[in-house]
Protein backbone atom coordinates (compact mmCIF):
# COMPACT_ATOMS: atom_id res chain seq x y z
CA UNK A 1 0.00 0.00 0.00
CA UNK A 2 1.39 3.06 -1.00
CA UNK A 3 0.81 6.49 -0.12
CA UNK A 4 3.26 8.00 -2.99
CA UNK A 5 0.93 9.15 -5.12
CA UNK A 6 -0.82 11.58 -2.38
CA UNK A 7 1.95 13.52 -1.48
CA UNK A 8 3.83 16.28 -2.37
CA UNK A 9 7.64 16.91 -2.26
CA UNK A 10 10.17 19.19 -3.89
CA UNK A 11 12.86 16.96 -3.00
CA UNK A 12 15.84 16.26 -4.64
CA UNK A 13 17.13 12.79 -5.26
CA UNK A 14 20.16 13.68 -5.13
CA UNK A 15 20.53 12.86 -1.74
CA UNK A 16 18.49 10.04 0.06
CA UNK A 17 15.42 10.32 2.26
CA UNK A 18 13.73 7.45 3.95
CA UNK A 19 10.19 7.57 5.47
CA UNK A 20 8.08 4.57 7.52
CA UNK A 21 4.80 5.12 8.54
CA UNK A 22 3.22 2.60 11.13
CA UNK A 23 0.01 2.07 12.59
CA UNK A 24 -0.29 0.02 15.72
CA UNK A 25 -2.96 -1.83 17.98
CA UNK A 26 -3.16 -4.04 20.01
CA UNK A 27 -5.84 -6.84 19.45
CA UNK A 28 -5.37 -9.85 22.02
CA UNK A 29 -2.52 -11.15 21.75
CA UNK A 30 0.04 -10.81 19.62
CA UNK A 31 0.80 -7.17 18.48
CA UNK A 32 -0.36 -6.41 15.28
CA UNK A 33 1.77 -4.02 13.51
CA UNK A 34 0.12 -2.53 10.01
CA UNK A 35 3.46 -1.02 7.96
CA UNK A 36 1.68 1.88 5.85
CA UNK A 37 4.60 3.67 4.03
CA UNK A 38 8.39 2.34 3.92
CA UNK A 39 10.10 4.08 0.63
CA UNK A 40 13.65 5.16 0.10
CA UNK A 41 13.75 7.92 -2.41
CA UNK A 42 17.52 9.22 -3.80
CA UNK A 43 20.88 8.28 -3.07
CA UNK A 44 22.42 7.63 -0.08
CA UNK A 45 25.85 7.61 -0.98
CA UNK A 46 26.61 9.80 -4.38
CA UNK A 47 30.15 9.43 -5.02
CA UNK A 48 29.60 5.97 -5.39
CA UNK A 49 25.71 6.02 -6.91
CA UNK A 50 24.71 3.68 -4.28
CA UNK A 51 20.69 4.03 -4.12
CA UNK A 52 19.11 4.24 -0.70
CA UNK A 53 17.30 1.60 0.45
CA UNK A 54 14.86 0.37 3.40
CA UNK A 55 17.91 -0.92 5.37
CA UNK A 56 20.14 2.21 4.86
CA UNK A 57 21.59 3.03 8.11
CA UNK A 58 21.81 6.81 8.97
CA UNK A 59 22.91 9.23 12.04
CA UNK A 60 20.37 9.78 13.92
CA UNK A 61 21.61 13.08 15.59
CA UNK A 62 19.09 14.19 18.70
CA UNK A 63 16.59 11.28 17.80
CA UNK A 64 19.07 9.62 20.12
CA UNK A 65 17.71 11.45 23.17
CA UNK A 66 13.92 9.82 23.64
CA UNK A 67 16.06 6.79 23.27
CA UNK A 68 18.11 7.51 25.91
CA UNK A 69 15.68 8.95 28.00
CA UNK A 70 13.72 5.48 27.79
CA UNK A 71 16.55 3.64 29.02
CA UNK A 72 16.97 6.10 32.54
CA UNK A 73 12.77 5.68 32.91
CA UNK A 74 13.08 1.92 32.04
CA UNK A 75 15.99 2.20 35.03
CA UNK A 76 13.62 3.99 37.53
CA UNK A 77 11.21 1.34 37.20
CA UNK A 78 13.50 -0.85 37.88
CA UNK A 79 14.25 0.56 41.54
CA UNK A 80 17.75 1.26 40.07
CA UNK A 81 17.59 5.11 39.27
CA UNK A 82 16.21 7.88 41.76
CA UNK A 83 14.97 10.40 39.57
CA UNK A 84 15.24 12.99 41.62
CA UNK A 85 18.63 12.33 43.69
CA UNK A 86 21.83 13.96 42.96
CA UNK A 87 23.12 13.10 39.93
CA UNK A 88 26.05 12.58 41.57
CA UNK A 89 24.65 9.43 43.32
CA UNK A 90 25.34 7.77 39.99
CA UNK A 91 28.14 9.95 38.69
CA UNK A 92 30.65 10.79 41.64
CA UNK A 93 33.15 12.08 39.55
CA UNK A 94 31.31 15.29 38.67
CA UNK A 95 31.96 18.05 40.26
CA UNK A 96 29.10 19.47 42.65
CA UNK A 97 27.70 22.47 41.22
CA UNK A 98 26.23 26.10 42.56
CA UNK A 99 22.79 24.19 42.92
CA UNK A 100 22.29 20.26 43.06
CA UNK A 101 21.02 19.32 39.57
CA UNK A 102 18.75 15.79 39.44
CA UNK A 103 18.18 13.04 36.56
CA UNK A 104 14.60 14.51 36.47
CA UNK A 105 15.92 17.99 35.46
CA UNK A 106 18.73 16.75 32.80
CA UNK A 107 15.99 14.67 31.13
CA UNK A 108 13.43 17.77 30.96
CA UNK A 109 16.17 20.05 29.77
CA UNK A 110 15.96 22.08 33.15
CA UNK A 111 19.11 21.65 34.99
CA UNK A 112 21.26 24.73 34.15
CA UNK A 113 24.07 22.20 32.15
CA UNK A 114 25.27 24.34 29.40
CA UNK A 115 24.66 23.42 25.58
CA UNK A 116 27.60 24.55 22.94
CA UNK A 117 29.59 26.94 22.96
CA UNK A 118 31.20 28.18 19.54
CA UNK A 119 31.91 25.55 17.33
CA UNK A 120 32.17 22.43 19.98
CA UNK A 121 29.48 20.51 18.24
CA UNK A 122 31.65 20.06 14.90
CA UNK A 123 34.23 18.66 17.71
CA UNK A 124 36.29 15.49 15.18
CA UNK A 125 38.08 14.08 18.49
CA UNK A 126 37.35 10.71 19.56
CA UNK A 127 36.20 10.39 22.93
CA UNK A 128 37.00 6.68 24.27
CA UNK A 129 34.32 6.94 27.00
CA UNK A 130 31.62 8.77 28.24
CA UNK A 131 33.13 9.94 30.97
CA UNK A 132 36.28 11.48 28.95
CA UNK A 133 33.45 13.16 27.19
CA UNK A 134 32.37 15.31 30.33
CA UNK A 135 35.63 17.08 30.36
CA UNK A 136 33.98 19.66 27.63
CA UNK A 137 31.68 20.28 30.32
CA UNK A 138 31.79 19.28 33.86
CA UNK A 139 33.71 21.69 35.47
CA UNK A 140 31.62 25.27 33.85
CA UNK A 141 29.02 26.47 36.08
CA UNK A 142 25.27 25.74 35.87
CA UNK A 143 23.81 28.33 33.50
CA UNK A 144 20.88 29.03 36.04
CA UNK A 145 19.55 27.36 38.91
CA UNK A 146 18.02 23.99 38.29
CA UNK A 147 14.36 23.70 38.00
CA UNK A 148 14.30 27.35 37.29
CA UNK A 149 14.28 27.35 33.71
CA UNK A 150 14.07 25.58 30.15
CA UNK A 151 16.76 25.67 27.97
CA UNK A 152 17.99 22.69 25.23
CA UNK A 153 21.08 21.03 25.99
CA UNK A 154 22.78 18.39 24.51
CA UNK A 155 25.63 17.84 27.17
CA UNK A 156 22.86 17.24 29.70
CA UNK A 157 22.46 14.33 27.67
CA UNK A 158 25.75 13.49 27.48
CA UNK A 159 25.67 13.46 31.47
CA UNK A 160 22.46 10.56 31.37
CA UNK A 161 24.45 8.63 29.77
CA UNK A 162 27.02 8.37 32.54
CA UNK A 163 24.01 8.17 34.96
CA UNK A 164 22.60 4.65 32.95
CA UNK A 165 26.24 3.50 33.33
CA UNK A 166 26.55 4.61 36.94
CA UNK A 167 22.90 2.99 37.91
CA UNK A 168 23.59 -0.20 35.41
CA UNK A 169 27.06 -0.61 36.06
CA UNK A 170 27.42 -1.57 32.67
CA UNK A 171 28.66 0.82 30.10
CA UNK A 172 25.70 2.94 27.85
CA UNK A 173 26.06 0.60 24.92
CA UNK A 174 26.34 -2.48 26.61
CA UNK A 175 23.33 -1.54 28.57
CA UNK A 176 21.15 -0.01 25.78
CA UNK A 177 21.70 -2.98 23.34
CA UNK A 178 20.76 -5.92 26.06
CA UNK A 179 17.95 -3.82 27.37
CA UNK A 180 16.70 -1.71 24.29
CA UNK A 181 17.60 -2.52 21.25
CA UNK A 182 17.74 -6.41 21.67
CA UNK A 183 14.04 -6.16 23.53
CA UNK A 184 12.62 -3.57 20.50
CA UNK A 185 14.02 -5.41 17.48
CA UNK A 186 16.24 -2.20 16.85
CA UNK A 187 18.72 -4.72 15.10
CA UNK A 188 20.81 -1.89 13.23
CA UNK A 189 20.84 0.49 15.69
CA UNK A 190 24.34 1.33 17.40
CA UNK A 191 26.62 4.09 18.59
CA UNK A 192 27.81 5.70 15.28
CA UNK A 193 31.90 5.11 15.87
CA UNK A 194 33.39 6.61 13.18
CA UNK A 195 36.41 3.75 12.85
CA UNK A 196 33.64 1.08 12.60
CA UNK A 197 32.67 -0.37 9.48
CA UNK A 198 28.44 -0.36 9.63
CA UNK A 199 27.03 -1.91 6.49
CA UNK A 200 24.68 0.34 4.43
CA UNK A 201 25.67 3.19 6.53
CA UNK A 202 25.00 6.52 4.29
CA UNK A 203 27.44 9.54 3.70
CA UNK A 204 26.03 12.83 4.35
CA UNK A 205 25.61 15.59 2.68
CA UNK A 206 25.70 19.33 3.12
CA UNK A 207 24.32 22.54 0.52
CA UNK A 208 26.59 24.38 -1.17
CA UNK A 209 24.28 27.05 -0.03
CA UNK A 210 22.82 26.09 3.33
CA UNK A 211 19.18 26.41 3.56
CA UNK A 212 19.10 26.21 -0.64
CA UNK A 213 17.88 22.36 -1.85
CA UNK A 214 18.55 22.54 -5.58
CA UNK A 215 20.75 19.12 -5.53
CA UNK A 216 23.98 21.58 -5.34
CA UNK A 217 25.56 19.32 -2.82
CA UNK A 218 29.28 18.95 -0.73
CA UNK A 219 30.00 16.20 1.70
CA UNK A 220 29.11 16.98 5.06
CA UNK A 221 31.35 18.81 7.44
CA UNK A 222 33.48 16.10 9.55
CA UNK A 223 32.36 15.65 12.91
CA UNK A 224 32.81 12.56 15.26
CA UNK A 225 29.75 11.48 18.15
CA UNK A 226 31.58 10.48 20.55
CA UNK A 227 31.13 12.88 23.04
CA UNK A 228 27.37 12.88 22.63
CA UNK A 229 26.27 9.11 21.88
CA UNK A 230 23.67 9.03 24.19
CA UNK A 231 22.25 12.91 22.98
CA UNK A 232 23.42 12.52 19.17
CA UNK A 233 25.25 9.52 18.41
CA UNK A 234 23.58 6.84 17.31
CA UNK A 235 22.53 5.31 13.66
CA UNK A 236 19.93 3.33 12.93
CA UNK A 237 17.05 2.71 10.27
CA UNK A 238 13.30 4.14 9.92
CA UNK A 239 12.36 0.06 10.48
CA UNK A 240 14.24 0.00 13.78
CA UNK A 241 13.05 3.34 14.68
CA UNK A 242 9.48 2.52 14.05
CA UNK A 243 9.84 -0.77 16.38
CA UNK A 244 11.33 1.54 18.96
CA UNK A 245 8.15 3.83 18.57
CA UNK A 246 5.95 0.74 18.70
CA UNK A 247 7.85 -0.65 21.89
CA UNK A 248 7.53 2.43 23.75
CA UNK A 249 3.64 2.87 23.49
CA UNK A 250 3.00 -1.07 24.02
CA UNK A 251 4.86 -1.61 27.28
CA UNK A 252 7.78 -3.78 25.96
CA UNK A 253 10.48 -1.40 27.07
CA UNK A 254 8.67 0.39 29.95
CA UNK A 255 5.30 0.81 31.03
CA UNK A 256 2.12 2.72 29.31
CA UNK A 257 2.18 4.85 32.66
CA UNK A 258 5.53 6.04 31.90
CA UNK A 259 5.15 6.48 28.96
CA UNK A 260 2.13 9.06 29.74
CA UNK A 261 4.63 10.80 32.04
CA UNK A 262 7.16 11.25 29.63
CA UNK A 263 5.01 12.53 27.26
CA UNK A 264 3.79 15.25 29.82
CA UNK A 265 5.04 18.73 29.28
CA UNK A 266 7.28 19.43 32.39
CA UNK A 267 7.14 22.58 34.16
CA UNK A 268 9.57 25.07 35.63
CA UNK A 269 9.49 25.92 39.47
CA UNK A 270 6.97 28.89 39.13
CA UNK A 271 4.56 26.93 37.20
CA UNK A 272 5.22 27.53 33.22
CA UNK A 273 5.05 24.87 31.52
CA UNK A 274 8.18 24.28 28.72
CA UNK A 275 7.90 22.46 25.24
CA UNK A 276 9.48 18.88 26.58
CA UNK A 277 9.00 16.29 28.53
CA UNK A 278 11.14 13.69 29.76
CA UNK A 279 12.80 12.91 26.53
CA UNK A 280 10.31 14.33 24.33
CA UNK A 281 8.89 17.72 23.00
CA UNK A 282 4.76 17.80 23.45
CA UNK A 283 3.21 19.80 20.45
CA UNK A 284 4.84 22.88 18.94
CA UNK A 285 4.30 21.39 15.04
CA UNK A 286 2.19 23.63 13.62
CA UNK A 287 -1.69 23.54 15.31
CA UNK A 288 -1.50 19.63 15.40
CA UNK A 289 -1.90 18.59 19.10
CA UNK A 290 -1.12 15.49 20.95
CA UNK A 291 1.52 15.13 19.01
CA UNK A 292 4.70 13.68 20.94
CA UNK A 293 7.55 14.00 18.94
CA UNK A 294 11.87 14.72 18.41
CA UNK A 295 13.85 15.78 16.15
CA UNK A 296 17.71 16.03 14.85
CA UNK A 297 20.23 17.73 12.71
CA UNK A 298 24.01 17.42 12.82
CA UNK A 299 26.69 16.99 10.06
CA UNK A 300 24.98 15.20 7.07
CA UNK A 301 21.78 14.60 8.56
CA UNK A 302 17.97 15.42 9.22
CA UNK A 303 15.94 13.08 11.38
CA UNK A 304 12.26 12.82 12.74
CA UNK A 305 10.57 11.01 14.82
CA UNK A 306 6.57 11.92 15.41
CA UNK A 307 3.71 9.98 17.38
CA UNK A 308 0.32 10.20 17.79
CA UNK A 309 -0.29 8.24 20.82
CA UNK A 310 -4.26 8.56 20.73
CA UNK A 311 -4.47 7.73 16.98
CA UNK A 312 -1.55 5.12 17.22
CA UNK A 313 0.41 6.40 14.35
CA UNK A 314 3.45 7.30 13.69
CA UNK A 315 6.61 8.35 11.28
CA UNK A 316 10.14 8.34 11.18
CA UNK A 317 11.69 9.99 8.75
CA UNK A 318 15.59 10.12 7.86
CA UNK A 319 17.35 12.22 5.56
CA UNK A 320 21.30 12.23 4.77
CA UNK A 321 20.98 16.54 3.98
CA UNK A 322 21.83 18.38 6.75
CA UNK A 323 18.89 20.56 6.97
CA UNK A 324 17.11 21.34 9.86
CA UNK A 325 13.65 22.70 9.50
CA UNK A 326 14.34 24.06 6.57
CA UNK A 327 13.60 21.06 4.86
CA UNK A 328 10.13 20.94 5.68
CA UNK A 329 9.93 17.43 6.92
CA UNK A 330 6.74 18.77 9.07
CA UNK A 331 4.96 18.80 6.05
CA UNK A 332 5.36 15.63 5.46
CA UNK A 333 3.87 14.77 8.82
CA UNK A 334 1.19 16.37 7.74
CA UNK A 335 0.34 15.16 4.34
CA UNK A 336 0.83 11.16 5.60
CA UNK A 337 -0.96 11.54 8.72
CA UNK A 338 -4.39 13.29 6.75
CA UNK A 339 -4.18 10.75 4.00
CA UNK A 340 -4.08 8.19 6.70
CA UNK A 341 -6.82 9.63 8.64
CA UNK A 342 -9.07 9.61 5.79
Amino acid sequence: YSLLGGISTNFSTAFSITAHAFLTSLVSSPLLILTLFLKPFGTADLENSVPAKAATVYRIASVSKPITAVAVMQLAERGKLDLDAPIQKYVPSFPAKQWPLTTRQLLGHLSGIRNYKGNENDSTRFYSSLTEALSMFKDDPLDFEPGTKYSYTTYGYTLLGTVIEGASEMSYVDYMRENVFKPAKMIHTQADNVYDIIPNRARGYHPKVYGKFDGNLRNADLADTSYKIPAGGLVSTVEDLANFAIAVQNGVLIKKQTFEQMSTAQKTRDGKASPYGLGWYIDGVGDRKGLVWHGGVQAGVTSMLFILPKERFGLVILTNLEGGGRLGLETLLNQISDIIGE
